[in-house]
C-alpha cells in the first residue's frame, strides 16, 4: 500500500532492498521465505496484546497514588521516585533489548517480558514496604522496558511494507491500554471492597494473556524477514555497514534529535500519567472523576496514534506535526495552571493530543534508518537514552510539590520543557537517515 510506504528505503520479506516507491530490488541470494499468512496474524495479535500491557502499571497506580501513598506511608519526594522508576527502569533495561532479542530471538524475549510484568504486578501490591514496592514495580517495568525497544523492531522486521500501519496499531493498542487502567482502576478498587492492593494486582491478569500468543512465536523457527538464512556466517554479518559498531549512531545529530525528543515527550508523559489526577484532585475534582480524566487523555491516543503514524508517513518531514502536538500540550499547561477545575475535560484533552508525540516519535525511529539493523540500533539509542534524560522529571514534580505546597511551579517546568521537545522533534523529524551521518 503506496499510501503506508515510510519515504525510506526498508527491507523486503527476502531481506531485499526496497525503493521509497515500493519496488523491491533483487532478493539476496540464500535470504529467508516468507513467512506464513498465520504466522503475520499472530505476530499482530500479539503486538497489539503485548502493547494493551505497556502502561497500566503505570496509570493504574497512578489512579490510585494517594492511597498508595498513605497505605505506605510516603512523602511527596519519595512519591515523585516511585513516579521516576518508569523512566529508569526503560533506560536501565532497555539498553539490554538488543543484544537479549540477537541472542535468544525478539519473540522470546518479548515473552519473558510480559511474564515480568504479570509477576511484578502480582507481587508489587502485598509485599508490605516501600522499597519492595519499589523493586516489585521495577521487575514489572524491566518487562516494559524490553518490549518498548522491541516493538518498532518486531514491525520493521515483519511488516517492513507495513512500518505507519503497523505502528499505528500497535500504538492504538497502547494508549488504549492506558486509558482504560487510568479509567477503570478507581471503580475496580471499589468493587473489590476498595482494596487498593485488589485494584493494583488485577492488571496482572491481562499481562498473563499476553504471554500466551508469544509462547507460540518463540517456538516458531522461522527467519524473520529481513534476516539472512542459517548459512550466512556470522563472519559475513559482522562485515556489513549496518551492522557497524553501535558507537557510530552517536555520530548522528538526527539520532541525537530523536532521542532527545523522546526523552521531552517521555518526561512530559510520565509526568502526566503519575501526577495529573493528583493535580485535580487538589483543585477539588473527585477521586473517581480525576481517574477519569486522565482516562480521556490517554484515550486521545487511541484514534490518532493509528492516525499521527500514517499521516507521518507520507510526510518527508515530521517537523510540522511536531510544532502541532507541542502548542496542544501549552495551551493544555497553560489551562492546568490557570484554571484546574473549571476546564478539566478541555485541558485533559489537550494534553491527550500532546502525548501523541509517542506515536511520532516511534514512527520517526522507522522512518530514520534505511535497515532493519539500523532500526534495531536507532531504537535502543533513541528509547534508553531518552528515557535516562526523563528521569530527573518527575521526580523534581514531587519535590517542587511538596516544597512549594501547590502545583503552581510544577506546572511552569512542563510547559517550559514543550519548547525544547519542539526544536528536538523537529531536528529528528528532517528527511534523512541515520546512515547519512555515521
Amino acid at each position: 500500500m503506496p499510501d503506508d510506504e515510510t519515504q525510506t528505503p526498508t527491507l523486503n520479506r527476502g531481506g531485499a532492498a526496497r525503493t521509497p516507491a515500493g519496488l523491491p530490488a533483487p532478493q539476496l541470494t540464500g535470504a529467508a521465505e516468507a513467512p506464513a499468512p498465520w504466522l503475520l496474524r499472530l505476530i499482530a495479535v500479539g503486538l497489539v496484546l503485548a502493547a494493551l500491557n505497556l502502561r497500566p502499571a503505570i496509570t493504574s497506580l497512578g489512579a490510585l497514588l494517594e492511597e498508595v501513598r498513605d497505605g505506605l506511608h510516603m512523602s511527596g519526594s519519595v512519591a515523585g521516585v516511585l513516579t521516576s522508576v518508569p523512566p529508569l527502569c526503560f533506560a536501565v533495561f532497555g539498553v539490554m533489548a538488543p543484544r537479549l532479542a540477537r541472542r535468544f530471538g525478539a519473540g522470546a524475549v518479548v515473552c519473558a517480558g510480559m511474564a515480568a510484568i504479570a509477576a511484578g504486578l502480582v507481587i508489587r501490591p502485598y509485599i508490605g514496604s516501600t522499597a519492595g514496592f519499589l523493586a516489585a514495580s521495577a521487575l514489572a517495568l524491566m518487562g516494559i522496558a524490553v518490549s518498548n525497544i522491541l516493538m518498532p523492531v518486531i514491525v520493521k522486521r515483519w511488516f517492513p511494507d507495513r512500518v505507519g500501519t503497523m505502528t499505528g496499531l500497535y500504538s492504538m493498542a497502547l494508549a488504549l491500554g492506558t486509558a482504560l487502567a487510568a479509567a477503570v482502576t478507581v471503580p475496580l478498587t471499589s468493587a473489590m471492597g476498595g482494596s487498593w492492593q485488589s485494584g493494583l494486582a488485577v492488571w496482572a491478569v491481562l499481562a498473563a494473556l499476553a504471554v500466551l500468543p508469544w509462547i507460540v512465536l518463540v517456538r516458531d523457527r522461522t527467519p524473520a524477514p529481513g534476516t539472512p538464512a542459517p548459512d550466512r556466517s556470522a563472519s559475513v554479518q559482522a562485515s556489513r555497514p549496518a551492522d557497524a559498531p553501535a558507537l557510530r549512531i552517536t555520530r548522528s545529530r538526527t539520532a541525537w534529535g530523536l532521542a532527545c525528543f523522546f526523552g521531552l515527550q517521555a518526561t512530559a508523559a510520565y509526568i502526566t500519567m503519575g501526577w495529573m489526577p493528583q493535580i485535580f484532585r487538589d483543585a477539588g475534582v473527585p477521586a473517581g472523576t480525576a481517574g477519569v480524566l486522565l482516562a480521556v487523555t490517554m484515550a486521545m491516543g487511541v484514534p490518532l496514534a493509528f492516525v499521527i503514524p500514517r499521516v507521518a508517513g507520507r510526510l518527508k518531514q515530521q517537523g510540522p506535526i511536531v510544532v502541532v502536538l507541542g502548542l496542544c500540550g501549552l495551551i493544555g499547561y497553560g489551562g492546568l495552571y490557570l484554571a484546574p477545575a473549571a476546564g478539566a475535560w478541555v485541558w485533559a484533552v489537550l494534553l491527550g493530543v500532546a502525548n501523541c508525540a509517542f506515536p511520532l516519535a516511534l514512527t520517526m525511529i522507522g522512518m530514520r534508518s534505511r535497515t532493519g539493523a539500523g532500526v534495531v540500533r536507532l531504537s535502543a539509542f533513541a528509547q534508553s537514552t531518552g528515557y535516562l534524560l526523563s528521569i530527573p522529571g518527575p521526580l523534581l514534580v514531587g519535590v517542587l510539590y511538596q516544597h512549594s505546597g501547590g502545583w503552581g511551579l510544577p506546572i511552569a517546568l512542563m510547559a517550559g520543557l514543550m519548547i525544547p521537545q519542539m526544536v528536538a522533534g523537529v531536528l529528528a523529524g528532517r528527511d534523512r537517515t541515520i546512515e547519512d551521518e555515521c
